[in-house]
């Protein structure tokens, strides 16, 4: 910097060339969401922001259905959004509806509409599914499966609502394999009719497979909701899979 009483020049200085400024470097949006969840799937990478997954959740569970807040610092929008499946081709089982991913093929064998029919005293055969689905590739599914809900926690009592099986923690146990790494528990209630019914959502990651869950209990029985896919497939496909999941409602 110039000395501030040095004498002026006899001649002023021809004027300095304005400098190009350097162009503002841009700012960059930190991108964030859950995990690298079908009844398969569950074991990565994750971020420091999942250790709050299922015990945060079960004490401050969001109220109705709504879009889920996305967790921060993951990768890949886990809960980044809900698709309007409105437009969807809408499935009626025993007792449920899911609303069915465009393109996506009924796989239920034929064999498993007869199931848990008895002939002339036959045992009967367990049906596996209620409903399943599966894109053109059968790499992404779409499964609903209908448990008696005392085979998932013994009790002599019908249970008419899934907390009775414990709270989004302690019901983690149950749907969720051991070894996955969880990306999102959530309480979910929804109106049903005259009543308010609470659903149980979890998104995991197992055995390379991502999963997204949906799960309600009622006249002792249990419906579970899951869609699954390879984990590198999720990125682009997760959120009409888990739109397909969370579609689930009973009838």
């Amino acid at each position: 910097m110039a000395p501030a009483l040095l004498p002026s020049p006899p001649h002023p200085k021809p004027p300095l060339l304005h400098q190009k400024p350097s162009p503002a470097r841009p700012l960059s949006r930190c991108a964030a969401s859950r995990r690298d969840f079908s009844i398969h799937t569950a074991v990565a990478s994750a971020s420091a922001a999942i250790s709050h997954v299922v015990a945060a959740a079960a004490e401050e569970p969001p109220p109705l259905l709504a879009p889920t807040p996305t967790p921060p610092s993951l990768n890949g929008g886990m809960l980044s959004g809900i698709a309007n499946t409105r437009s969807w081709s809408q499935y009626y089982g025993s007792g449920f509806s899911i609303r069915v991913p465009p393109s996506f093929d009924d796989i239920l064998e034929p064999e498993d509409f007869n199931a848990a029919m008895t002939y002339y005293g036959d045992k009967a055969k367990i049906r596996v599914y209620a409903a399943r689905f599966a894109s053109p590739d059968r790499s992404e599914l779409v499964s609903v499966v209908i448990k008696p809900s005392n085979q998932l926690k013994i009790t002599f009592l019908e249970a008419k609502d899934i907390t009775e099986l414990g709270t989004l923690k302690e019901a983690s146990k149950l749907f969720v394999p051991g070894g996955a790494k969880i990306y999102s528990a959530r309480k979910i209630k929804v109106k049903d009719q005259e009543d308010i019914r609470i659903y149980y959502f979890y998104e995991f990651r197992f055995d390379k497979q991502h999963v997204a869950l949906m799960t309600t209990v009622d006249s002792g029985k249990t419906y579970i909701a899951a869609a699954t896919a390879p984990e590198t497939r999720w990125e682009t496909d997760g959120v009409r899979l888990r739109s397909a999941a969370v579609s689930m409602s009973l009838v």
